[in-house]
Formats: C-alpha cells, sequence, structure tokens
C-alpha cells in the first residue's frame, strides 16, 4: 500500500535550537498513528511541517505517493491536510457558527444552510456538535476544541493531523474524540495524533513514533509495546525511576495511598457562591467549600458542569452574584488580582495561552510578572539580574527554551505550562494554590515534576484546591476529592477509600445530587 504520508530524513532547526533532526516516519491510509514525547521534543514543530505552518530545512515529504511541500497551511489544506491545533484558533467575540463560516474562506464559504447541512452530517457521523449561536468566547473550553475539530472535518480531509486535542476534554468527550478518530480511519483515511496519554494511545492507536529530543527513539505497531516501553522510550528512564504518585495517575489499578489527617483549622473559604451564566443558568450555585493548610482538595466532574467558572471567581477575574472567598484573615470576595496574590493566593488557570501568560512578553518577565519590582533599580528593570533569577527557574523547572528572553510565544505549550506552574509555586507566602488542570498538555516527565511539586507546596503548609478532569491523577495527589455537578460541589469522598472510583463516578452523573 502507498502510504498515505512519509517522512524520510527531516531536519528544522529555530536559530540555535534543533528542534528535529533526521526524523523519518510512515503513517497508512486507514490508521491511527499517534506522536508521542515530552514537551519541546519536536512533536508539535513536525505536525506543523507536514501543515504548511513551517518550512522543511532538510529532508523529503510525500502524501499518498506525490512529493509534497507544502509553503503554507493553505496547500496543506487544498491537498486535503487539516490540522487542530494546541492552541484554540477562535474569534471570541464571534459566534460559533461565524468561526465556522470563517473558516471556509471566502471562495469556500459555504450559506448558512449548507452548514447546517455539513454540521448534521458531522454530528451523525462522528457524534460531534456545538452551540451554533453561542459566542466562541462564552463557552467553555471543551466546547471551544470540539469547534476547531468540527472546523477541520467540514473540509472532509483525507489526513487529519491533532495536536493534543484532548487536553481540554472531559471524560465523556475525550471518548467521542477518540471514537471519532477511529471512524475516520476506518473510512480509509489517515490520522496523526499527538497526546501525551498513554490510556488514549492504547485505546485509539494502531502505530506509534516516539520522539525524544528532536529525534526517533522508537516506531513500530503499538502491539509490540507495554506502558512501560512507551515510558521509557519518552523520558529516557524506566518507569520504576518515577515519582510512586505519578505511577498511581498513569496505573488506574494502582493502590490509592494511606489517607494523612489534617488537623489544621480551615485557611481557604468559600460560602454561599453563586454566579450565573448569560442565559441566565448558574453556573455555580451555592458553593462551599474549606482546605486546611496542608491538605490537598480535588474538583472531579464532567467539564461545563462550574469548575471553570469557580477558578473565574476565585481568581477575581470575574465577582460573584452573592457569597464569599476569604484566605485566612483576608476577605477576597471582590479584591483585585494583585490584592489575592499579596495575600498569598497562587491561580494557575485551565488556558495558560490565553489566561497564564502574556505571549509576546519574555520567559523572564511572565516569570516574574508579579514581582517585576523587586528587579527595579533607580526606576528602571535591571534585566541582567531579572535574566539570572529566571535562568535558574528555567534550570529548576526543566523548561526547554533558548534562554530567559525568549518570547513565551516559542514555546511549546508543556513548556508554557511550567512558567506558570513556577510563578505560582514561587509565590512568598503561598497561603493557598489554585491549580486548574496542571498537567493539561504534559508529557509524563513534566507530570511528575508538577505533581511533585504541587505535593511538597502542600507539605510546606500551603492549602491546595486542583481541578482535573484526570480522575486518576486526582485520586493519587489529593486527600479528598468533591465533584462538581451542576454548578453545586458533591461529596467529599476521601481519596483512599477502597471504593472512592466507583464513588466519584456515581456523583458525576448527578446519583446524588
Amino acid at each position: 500500500m502507498i502510504p498515505a504520508l512519509e517522512l524520510h530524513d527531516v531536519a528544522k532547526s529555530f536559530g540555535p535550537v534543533r528542534a528535529l533532526s533526521g526524523v523519518s516516519l510512515t503513517v497508512q491510509a486507514g490508521e491511527v498513528h499517534c506522536v508521542l514525547g515530552e514537551n519541546g521534543a519536536g512533536k508539535s514543530t513536525l505536525c506543523n511541517l507536514v501543515n504548511g505552518g513551517v518550512s522543511l530545512e532538510r529532508g523529503t515529504m510525500t502524501l499518498y505517493g506525490e512529493p509534497y511541500r507544502p509553503s503554507r497551511p493553505t496547500d496543506a489544506l487544498a491537498a486535503g491536510v487539516a490540522m487542530v491545533h494546541q492552541h484554540f484558533s477562535l474569534v471570541p467575540t464571534l459566534t460559533i457558527a461565524e468561526n465556522l463560516l470563517l473558516a471556509a474562506g471566502a471562495r469556500l464559504r459555504p450559506r448558512r444552510r449548507e452548514l447546517h447541512e455539513g454540521l448534521a452530517r458531522i454530528e451523525e457521523t462522528y457524534g460531534l456538535s456545538v452551540p451554533l449561536d453561542e459566542l466562541a468566547g462564552h463557552v467553555p473550553v471543551g466546547v471551544r476544541q470540539q469547534a476547531e475539530i468540527i472546523k477541520c472535518l467540514l473540509r472532509d480531509p483525507r489526513l487529519l493531523l491533532l495536536d493534543e486535542p484532548t487536553a481540554v476534554l472531559g471524560p465523556a468527550d475525550v471518548d467521542a474524540l477518540l471514537a471519532t478518530c477511529r471512524r475516520i480511519a476506518e473510512a480509509g483515511k489517515a490520522v496523526v495524533l499527538v497526546t501525551h496519554k498513554l490510556g488514549e494511545v492504547t485505546r485509539a492507536g494502531d502505530s506509534a513514533t516516539i520522539l525524544r529530543g528532536g529525534t526517533v527513539a522508537g516506531a513500530g505497531p503499538l502491539a509490540g509495546f507495554g506502558a512501560e516501553d512507551l515510558v521509557e522510550l519518552m523520558v529516557g528512564r524506566p518507569m520504576s525511576d518515577l515519582d510512586p504518585l505519578l505511577v498511581a495517575s498513569v496505573d488506574e489499578s494502582a493502590t490509592s495511598r494511606e489517607a494523612a489527617r489534617i488537623t489544621a483549622e480551615p485557611v481557604f473559604r468559600a460560602q454561599g457562591l453563586t454566579l450565573s451564566r448569560a442565559d441566565g443558568t448558574l453556573a455555580l450555585d451555592g458553593v462551599n467549600l474549606e482546605i486546611a493548610p496542608g491538605e490537598i482538595v480535588g474538583v472531579a466532574g464532567v467539564e461545563g458542569n462550574g469548575q471553570s467558572e469557580l477558578v473565574t471567581v476565585l481568581s477575581g477575574a470575574v465577582p460573584p452574584g452573592s457569597g464569599s472567598f476569604l484566605l485566612g484573615e483576608h476577605d477576597l470576595t471582590f479584591a483585585t488580582p494583585r490584592g489575592r496574590t499579596a495575600a498569598g493566593l497562587g491561580i494557575i488557570p485551565e488556558d495558560r495561552h490565553h489566561e497564564g501568560c502574556v505571549p509576546a512578553m519574555s520567559i523572564a518577565e511572565n516569570l516574574f510578572l508579579p514581582r517585576l519590582s523587586e528587579f527595579a533599580r533607580r526606576g528602571l528593570l535591571d534585566r541582567s539580574a531579572l535574566h539570572e533569577a529566571a535562568a535558574r527557574v528555567i534550570e529548576e523547572h526543566g523548561i526547554r527554551a533558548t534562554g530567559p528572553s525568549a518570547r513565551m510565544s516559542t514555546l511549546s505549550g508543556g513548556n508554557q505550562q511550567k512558567v506558570v506552574v513556577a510563578r505560582e509555586l514561587a509565590l512568598d507566602p503561598l497561603v493557598c494554590l489554585v491549580a486548574a488542570q496542571p498537567t493539561r498538555g504534559l508529557d509524563i516527565g513534566a507530570v511528575d515534576a508538577v505533581l511533585g511539586r504541587i505535593r511538597s507546596a502542600a507539605q510546606a503548609g500551603a492549602a491546595v484546591l486542583v481541578i482535573s478532569s484526570e480522575l486518576s491523577e486526582l485520586l493519587a495527589l489529593c486527600h479528598r476529592i468533591v465533584v462538581a455537578y451542576r454548578g453545586r460541589l458533591l461529596g467529599p469522598v476521601p481519596a483512599a477509600a477502597p471504593q472512592a472510583r466507583d464513588e466519584i463516578g456515581r456523583l458525576m452523573v448527578g446519583a446524588a445530587a
């Protein structure tokens, strides 16, 4: 069979950084080919080469047997190649329908009736649908991700590239997307799926290419790899060398650790928080939650049940309709973000690209945004001292970049997340950490580091609230877990309880609401 996509001895550099070196890859029509690797291993660069987003430096590419060298994404689209990018490209002030119409281009733009027909076909074939009349900036991140996928499927591509497509999806949406990948492959088309989640690889993939440091560390049918093999190829060390907490989050059969006793008085108090959506429905419906110093509380739940809105209220992005939020003796209900930072509240937002960093600013500036005054000398910023401090953080957190002066926009999504996590954990004092999807889009090695740092923050006395769609991760990390359901928090469930997973699953579908 002629391969759908074939890369031979491909190389690409960005300045002094070698992103890909001698990479070869073969994707057959009718298969889901997974691309694995640590953040910065070259996965997104490889996808962007195929999509025409970056130019080929060395090597050759063929598409269904024909020489292929796109110079821009429109060339790729014309050849039947579509890509779902890691970061959203929707215009937030336009409706979902307007974004889909805009994406079609002036010559191909369908009328609304034709758009609805195409969407009906996609929903029937792949089970994907989105609220067309909602503003893109007002819908949950999971809905935005589905809109990005639908935008590509409307073109009926013969090769679909998906760069970390499930990073923002809840469990049900992940299942639907993986089923979509299988249906596309079964229709005779090719799918390249970039993911860091080993469970998704084994459920959806047929073959894999593992990148490490811009080169191919391993490749072949997935039937020939075990989970331990994939982890070792990705990070360069055996799975047994990783933190047991990470192993428990990867292996659902791993035994939960013993329950810890938290006896201190709560320092985090949310009482009766409410928040209404634009349509009048309640996103938060009387949320009550207390967290003690040293305690890690997790929030589980299907996307869209108020988790995102809870973070926006706690961060000060929007005020609650009613209720209060106290941190120690500080009433932060209507405090400014600066005031919350001064009180010791660290926030890791779920959308790191748009809410967690300033892409046009340097890594150093992003790392010390709340503390730039510490580097002021006679009214001017001492960039030498700033970059020296940033270089230490970059090394400590394993951030892959050309240096402290590199723009955030040049980093991979996972390395952007490392910067955001490092900044929030560096608050002094760190009284409370609110982490929304803290390991989203991270590779196994980076997840290992982030989970360990969150645990260390709790051991140092911080109250920690973790919102995550990764239930295994929450069970491994947290002391107790509450479940977001229709704007309320149900539970809690002790994470070390023998039937914790089953009880949380019951609460997620509203069985006890």
